[in-house]
């Protein structure tokens, strides 16, 4: 946590802010390690202060040690006004504020505790910037709920019956999450039956499996904070020729995309190279979404593998250390989808996919 304090300061000294305050879940537990629900850091180049109130002091204490604790109290001495007093100690004139999640009722509670006494200065993606790239640590518990997702696709899988819902077979993988240790899902669990598969992100209802049609299974474990993304494409019974091919060139376009991934490469230029492939096959009006996101403490985060607009500044590299995934679609609306999806790591010469499922 120290290295990432610092790192942070000097993010901050780039960008001439004296101080900054967080309050998004995320910027919290990755800079002090709390894993609290409520609270907010107020950093400077001297401070690392971590507010919060007395349901979590005894955790804070444990998990933020390079914090000194400041409790809040409400209604008496709310957020605001802590920060307000805080500020005014440390002759903070100018105040970062996280512009995408703070509310604007937080905002106005917050200008009215501090007066003209102090600048707030909106920010964008400071911490969200040093979570792209992973450290040692932060890789190991993703591979671990890489293990945990595979784990309980391999041994649900072999359950599925035609005659199982849609909803029984998402409860069936979340049980098996956290049976294998898992926190939970990282997100909602997707099981689309047949035309229902051409819906991206389709809640699982009642219709059944089924045979002969694609099923879209999209699933993750979330362990120790960290969220793993993983989507497979299955048939009951056996599958048709339009099955083969829009599976074979969804693929196809994956392990294109994943062949290409490297340090150095533009996160937009993967998506281009996926979508050729599809186009070239003969679906390009069937993709729906862009080919990947990073994953880490938030289940969609930097980089995002997708395209740019053509007027549109390049967009940045990859880098070793970026956890992605690349998860190309064939949604055709009459039919059905195809998705299939990996976590991949980008390396020093680059790229190793973490899931192992079968595809």
């Amino acid at each position: 946590m120290i290295e990432r304090l610092q790192r942070l300061r000097t993010a901050l000294a780039e960008r001439d802010l004296p101080a900054i305050l967080l309050t998004a879940p995320a910027s919290r537990r990755y800079i002090s390690g709390f894993t609290g629900s409520a609270g907010a850091l107020l950093i400077s180049a001297e401070a690392a202060l971590l507010l919060t109130d007395g349901r979590y002091v005894v955790q804070a204490a444990a998990e933020a040690p390079a914090f000194s604790l400041c409790e809040i109290r409400p209604p008496a001495r709310p957020l605001p006004k802590l920060v307000a007093e805080l500020t005014a100690e440390l002759g903070i004139g100018k105040l970062g504020f996280e512009a995408a999640t703070m509310t604007v009722a937080e905002y106005r509670q917050l200008t009215t505790a501090l007066g003209n006494e102090v600048e707030l200065v909106a920010t964008e993606n400071i911490v969200e910037e040093l979570r792209m790239v992973k450290d040692s640590g932060e890789i190991a518990l993703l591979r671990k709920a890489v293990a945990i997702t595979d784990a309980a696709l391999a041994a649900v899988l072999p359950t599925l019956s035609p005659a199982m819902t849609e909803r029984e077979a998402a409860w069936k993988i979340e049980v098996a999450l956290h049976e294998l240790g898992a926190e939970g899902p990282s997100f909602p669990i997707i099981v689309a039956a047949g035309r229902n598969s051409a819906r991206p992100h389709h809640a699982p209802g009642d219709d059944p499996l089924g045979e002969g049609q694609p099923v879209i299974i999209d699933m993750g474990a979330r362990y120790a904070g960290y969220h793993a993304d993983l989507t497979r494409t299955i048939v009951l019974g056996q599958a048709d020729d339009t099955f083969r091919a829009v599976y074979a060139a969804t693929l196809a376009a994956q392990q294109a995309a994943i062949q290409a991934l490297r340090p150095g490469l533009p996160w937009s230029e993967a998506d281009v190279i996926a979508r050729r492939v599809i186009g070239e096959a003969g679906y390009a009006d069937g993709i729906a979404h862009s080919l990947g996101h990073g994953v880490g403490l938030v289940i969609h985060e930097a980089p995002w593998l997708r395209m740019t607009a053509p007027d549109a500044p390049p967009s940045p590299p990859l880098q070793a250390g970026m956890i992605t995934s690349v998860e190309p679609g064939i949604y055709l609306p009459a039919w059905g989808g195809v998705r299939i999806e990996d976590l991949v790591l980008i390396t020093a010469d680059g790229c190793e996919v973490l899931s192992q499922s079968p595809r």
